[in-house]
């Protein structure tokens, strides 16, 4: 099984959402930091998992940039509702971790581990700029 970056709902899925609060659009906010990191991670800082997806990246010489949702009192839980939709998971405890490469969504632990598993993830990370080896 081969698991690639899908742009093309998040695309889709950022042209269709207008939903502004506070002057910030939550969609374009998630936007601009996966697109100014080579690898991004969202997460709350009470999950597991998302310390294990850290630890992962970091162990393969990847330096993510971790963004704790919970962390944000402003944009957090509008950006964990956002990445929600994106995600197409209508009513979780959680979706972080969420994983973006090179600007692109990659998904949460499930995906990222099936790329790390049949290895298309490291030519991900080499594309992005996130590994030079």
């Amino acid at each position: 099984m081969h698991y690639q970056t899908d742009s093309s709902s998040w695309n889709s899925y950022m042209s269709q959402k207008t939903n502004i609060t506070n002057g910030t659009d939550p969609f374009q906010h998630i936007q601009e930091i996966a697109s100014q990191n080579a690898v991004v991670i969202f997460s709350i800082s009470s999950c597991c998992m998302c310390l294990s997806m850290t630890r992962l990246f970091c162990g393969m010489g990847v330096n993510p940039m971790v963004y704790d949702l919970d962390e944000d009192p402003i944009r957090g839980q509008e950006m964990e509702l956002a990445l929600m939709g994106v995600l197409g998971k209508s009513c979780s405890p959680s979706i972080v971790p969420v994983v973006f490469i090179g600007g692109k969504l990659v998904g949460g632990m499930d995906r990222v581990m099936a790329s790390h598993i049949n290895g298309s993830l490291v030519p991900l990370l080499k594309q992005a700029g996130a590994l030079w080896l």
